[in-house]
């Protein structure tokens, strides 16, 4: 199972980033970058000659640093497979190979291979000491923490509310409040999961048809929900879709808001509408509401909404994102995701 990338395996073996993640490699180019930047103010004395270091050391770093930001985005299957210390000398051999290489190709008459290959031995650490640090200090467990107070904080008036709409037809239909009671025993199931794991999006898609199921108790007609899926019923591209792995919990936090923010104050009936497409390399999700002027609710989804913000920057880093947009009478929350290809 796939969970979040920058959490460390162990406190004694540096855990290797995810080198194909979009953030990490421009953490890489960065650091190595910076690093080039700090060896040439310490060793040039005259500040008129630092620009033209600046380009002999930019010529000699920027190609050796494509290369292998191009090399280790191909070896991540296997790297990942690796033990921590396994893959950190993977990558040392790596950096070194491709410097070495470099060198006839690169170097002036007085430069020297050992003196190449120890600054690209103090790079690699500097930066693996960076991931390292990084993955210590912003350790999911914090994250963890707001998850648990999210899942744990679901709107008591959602759970009394989903009960007295049971007892409202468990004389009329009892075979629907017995499968109501089933939906709710599912749903609050679900949320008190391990949720530091993805899960299909098909899962959670699933969750959130319990959840308006169960809201459609006491809205009635008020409610409708309209899912817009990529693909036709049955589809490969569907079902391709369907088991891309997100984050718990993703969409039935926005459903919710969408339901207590856009349907429930309102006096007449109201469409939320649900979209999920691939987009080439990604995956969109998005929850579409009305708005309702005399929402007294509007504080209330700050909460989910920062939470789902931080979990996804904790799985995806740069990759992935959450943007809110307001307009014609509709509040759209939408969600990009790398869609990544997953066997059945």
């Amino acid at each position: 199972m796939e969970s979040i990338k920058q959490k460390p395996q162990s406190l004694a073996a540096p855990a290797l980033p995810d080198f194909r993640n979009l953030g990490v490699i421009l953490r890489v180019l960065l650091a190595v970058n910076l690093l080039a930047l700090l060896t040439v103010l310490v060793r040039v004395d005259e500040s008129g000659a630092i620009p033209a270091e600046l380009m002999l050391m930019a010529a000699r770093v920027e190609l050796p640093l494509f290369v292998l930001v191009l090399l280790l985005y191909a070896a991540q299957g296997v790297l990942a497979g690796l033990s921590s210390w396994q893959g950190v000398g993977a990558v040392w051999t790596a950096v070194l190979v491709t410097v070495g290489a470099g060198f006839p190709l690169l170097a002036d008459a007085g430069d020297s291979l050992p003196r190449w290959l120890a600054w690209a031995s103090v790079a690699v650490m500097v930066t693996l000491a960076y991931f390292d640090y990084r993955n210590r200090r912003f350790s999911p467990a914090l994250t963890e923490a707001r998850l648990l107070a999210l899942t744990a904080r679901i709107r008591p008036h959602f759970l009394f509310n989903s009960l007295n709409g049971v007892l409202g037809v468990i004389r009329s239909d009892p075979r629907r409040a017995e499968r109501a009671l089933e939906e709710l025993a599912d749903l609050f199931r679900a949320l008190m999961q391990d949720h530091r794991e993805l899960v299909a999006l098909g899962e959670e898609i699933a969750l959130c048809e319990r959840y308006v199921d169960l809201e459609s108790l006491r809205l009635g007609d008020r409610l409708s929900v309209r899912w817009e899926i990529d693909g036709e019923e049955g589809s490969g591209e569907r079902q391709r879709l369907l088991r891309q792995k997100v984050p718990p919990l993703l969409l039935q936090p926005l459903l919710e808001n969408a339901v207590y923010h856009g349907i429930e104050p309102a006096f007449d009936a109201g469409e939320v509408v649900v979209r999920v497409a691939r987009r080439a390399d990604e995956v969109h999700l998005e929850v579409d509401n009305p708005i309702v002027e005399a929402d007294r609710h509007k504080a209330g989804n700050r909460m989910a909404l920062a939470n789902i913000r931080e979990r996804l920057t904790l799985f995806f880093d740069l990759e992935a994102g959450l943007d809110i947009e307001s307009k014609d009478g509709r509040y759209r929350v939408r969600i990009r995701l790398p869609f990544r290809s997953v066997s059945a």
